[in-house]
């Protein structure tokens, strides 16, 4: 383009003020990204949650317990085509900083209902046939430098061994996932393990909560609901929803973070779009004189509109697109927490929506400038002069 070395020259009239102009549009793309991560970190699972499947919890609260004899029941059902349960283990490893999340899961169906989690097939079959074993993921066994054949003792405060020692597991195999935001911390046990220890109390044959695959995802709310009345009126009722649906409101028991994200990166933007409008708005002031000279040898009202807009998406682009890349790069190290924000990343999609911003912040802070650069009359810009 013949006029770029005029929009450079522009751009380059006043070096100071265009660096913090550029060195503010970074900061706020930079903080939208990480906003935007810790956003995708805390509804963790909510865009992943199978359509298919649906979670069973007691009525009364996710921490009591349903009857194991629920499953057989639930089997049989129309339109149920698979069943698991799982437990709440709550365990850490030697110290309580170091937790992970574990579960007590059947070995079997847990991997059934989660094929993202994927597991050699040697894995998959010595950590059936062990008792004692366990399956964890790739993030946590790097964490820890486990791998396969380790003994690992873990400490429960909910489901204290009666002798008071540590539960030992044998680490049969390491999962990993190639879909993004699947969790890839998590340690999964035999429920059989903690069943037997536990066969004369009260939590024996008691399950945390189901997990069901529908045959139809179309019809989950009807089975959701068909499953909670077969259950009304008995000691444990139940309450059933999408699995998206319990991942989402388990999410917002802390409150809703996504939406309080948002709210911070547009009040960012709000601000941004002010302090960018006023730098543009102050260099079309300057250089009035100039326009009505462009305007004088030929150059046309839409010309002038489009060199301005271009000055603009230029500053925005430059802030934007530097701010988004670090924030990538920042973002892509992994999770800053130590294992609290286990799906830490930058979804593609807040990206695409962080590239639209930029390009929406360059025409909405050049648009009124170069409106006014178009209507100058050339007669009352050299008078200005």
């Amino acid at each position: 383009m013949k006029f770029l070395p005029l929009i450079w020259r522009n751009l380059l009239r006043r070096k100071v003020r265009t660096a913090l102009t550029i060195g503010s549009i970074f900061i706020a793309f930079l903080l939208f990204g990480i906003l935007m991560a810790i956003r995708a970190a805390f509804t963790l699972g909510v865009d992943i949650a199978g359509a298919d499947r649906l979670v069973t919890i007691h009525k009364v609260s996710l921490i009591q317990l349903l009857p194991r004899s629920y499953r057989d029941r639930i089997r049989a059902m129309e339109g149920v085509t698979d069943v698991t349960h799982a437990n709440w283990f709550g365990a850490y490893y030697r110290e309580p900083s170091n937790f992970i999340a574990n579960f007590a899961v059947e070995p079997e169906p847990w991997l059934r209902m989660y094929p993202e989690y994927q597991l050699p097939d040697e894995q998959r079959k010595t950590w059936i046939a062990n008792r004692t074993g366990a399956v964890v993921g790739i993030v946590t066994a790097e964490k820890f430098g486990w791998k396969v054949g380790d003994r690992v003792p873990l400490i429960s405060p909910i489901y204290r061994k009666p002798d008071g020692s540590p539960w030992d597991f044998t680490v049969d195999g390491i999962y990993d996932s190639t879909l993004k935001g699947a969790d890839r911390t998590q340690f999964f046990f035999h429920y059989d393990y903690i069943n037997e220890v536990f066969r004369d109390s009260p939590v024996s044959d008691q399950v945390g909560w189901y997990v069901i695959r529908t045959k139809d995802p179309s019809t989950s709310d009807q089975l959701a609901r068909r499953v909670d009345a077969l259950f009304a009126n008995s000691t444990a009722e139940t309450k059933t929803a999408t699995e998206k649906a319990f991942v989402s409101d388990f999410a917002k028991q802390v409150g809703d973070i996504g939406a309080i994200m948002v709210a911070i990166a547009s009040i960012v933007m709000f601000f941004i779009l002010f302090v960018a409008g006023n730098a543009m708005a102050q260099s079309i002031r300057e250089r009035t004189n100039e326009l009505a000279v462009l305007k004088t040898v030929g150059f046309r009202d839409g010309l002038i509109l489009t060199l301005v807009l271009i000055e603009s998406c230029a500053i925005a682009i430059l802030g934007g697109a530097l701010g988004l890349g670090v924030a990538w790069v920042l973002v892509s190290q992994g999770d800053p927490t130590g294992g609290l924000l286990p799906a830490f990343y930058f979804p593609v999609r807040d990206l695409m929506l962080g590239g639209l911003l930029v390009l929406a912040l360059g025409v909405g802070t050049g648009l009124l400038p170069a409106m006014q650069a178009q209507r100058l009359k050339i007669v009352n810009a050299l008078r200005r002069a």
